[in-house]
């Protein structure tokens, strides 16, 4: 919704300006920001490796427009702030748990709980439309008798149903075909969801403005009951990190430890997003560089050497593979090798999250 801060979260992520202002709507046309997933693990090859550089993954993050009730009739931004949502892959909803006289809510009241249905219903609202549309063109094909429209007919009115009923398709049991039925459609509901609780934080008094503001806040309390189906919930104060994104590296580990954190909310974010999105990493590691790469759980050998380039899949032979804390403990590829550590891994191998790979192909 607007006001909750995902302007604020933006910024502190990608330490971008966006605008973050005290009014719906600040934020009209999408920003986007490329943010690099944090992993401890790069540092250790590229030591080991003495590694000229390190280069990490990233996720993209993209800061849309506030959702208000009745967006899907064209309140607010309405159905453009709805096309914005379709085009990316999973959703993380902010939700305020934040009480601040200061920044208005559009509802007149903080009530997390609250404010996630209304996101809810307006999402499957949407769904609904874009649903009933293709229902009424496989109806006309399924009375052609064609096998295929017979079948993705039934299986869009069984999920017109279960969202009629008020579930998102990402809560209702699908087969692979009926996915597929619905693929092009780009649900909004059948995204996976990640829900972002921005609270307040109490903290030292060594920034008095914050400790202010905090001492005023009459917080909630998110928890992980529902409403919050469809996603899980982490909890974060977005002032209080873009206010820490501020801070010099070695400042922010200070303060963290400080705190007694060991991570940064906006580092748990970014991991947990990459985890929403269904992604691992596999990493190559040598004199020239240690990098980090993404893909899809489940991906084979050939797929993960496609994402260096094209012709390392077209021309795939086999790689050499070793867990990245057996790399480590051998202290590199010799020892690993020499200890029995290293596998050849053929075209049907399934890519482990942590795989150090060295790819060998032919074109």
């Amino acid at each position: 919704m607007p006001n909750v801060g995902k302007s604020t979260l933006f910024n502190a992520l990608t330490k971008q300006q966006a605008l973050a202002a005290n009014y719906p709507f600040a934020t009209i046309d999408p920003n986007v920001g490329i943010v690099a997933v944090p992993d401890e693990r790069l540092n250790r090859l590229s030591k080991i490796e003495k590694s000229q550089k390190i280069v990490p993954t990233t996720v993209e993050f993209v800061d849309i427009a506030g959702l208000v009730k009745d967006a899907h009739k064209g309140e607010g931004l309405g159905n453009k702030f709805l096309s914005h949502i379709r085009e990316v892959d999973a959703i993380a909803e902010v939700v305020r748990f934040f009480a601040d006289d200061n920044v208005h809510h559009v509802e007149g009241s903080v009530d997390g709980a609250r404010d996630i249905e209304t996101i809810k219903t307006e999402l499957i609202l949407a769904d609904l439309e874009t649903i009933e549309k293709r229902l009424v063109k496989l109806e006309s094909e399924a009375r052609g008798r064609v096998a295929e429209a017979i079948k993705a007919f039934e299986a869009v009115k069984k999920i017109s149903a279960e969202l009629s009923s008020g579930k998102m398709v990402n809560e209702i049991p699908l087969t692979d075909e009926e996915k597929e039925f619905i693929a092009d459609l780009q649900l909004l509901t059948a995204k996976p969801f990640l829900y972002v609780a921005n609270t307040t934080s109490v903290v030292p008094a060594r920034l008095d403005s914050r400790q202010a503001r905090q001492a005023e806040a009459e917080t909630q309390t998110p928890s992980s009951s529902p409403p919050y189906k469809g996603g899980e919930m982490i909890t974060i104060d977005a002032k209080l990190e873009s206010e820490l994104a501020e801070l010099s590296d070695e400042d922010k580990k200070e303060y963290l430890k400080e705190l007694g954190i060991a991570e940064s909310g906006l580092d748990k974010l970014i991991k947990k997003a990459y985890e929403t999105l269904n992604l691992i990493t596999f990493f190559t590691a040598g004199e020239k560089e240690t990098r980090a790469w993404t893909i899809t759980n489940g991906s084979t050998a050939p797929q993960a050497a496609g994402k260096i380039h094209t012709d390392f899949e077209r021309g795939f032979i086999k790689a050499d593979t070793v867990a990245y804390d057996k790399f480590v403990e051998a202290v590199g590829w010799v020892q690993a090798r020499d200890r029995g550590w290293v596998r050849t891994e053929g075209k049907e191998y399934i890519v482990a999250d942590g795989d150090v790979m060295l790819f060998k192909f032919n074109v």
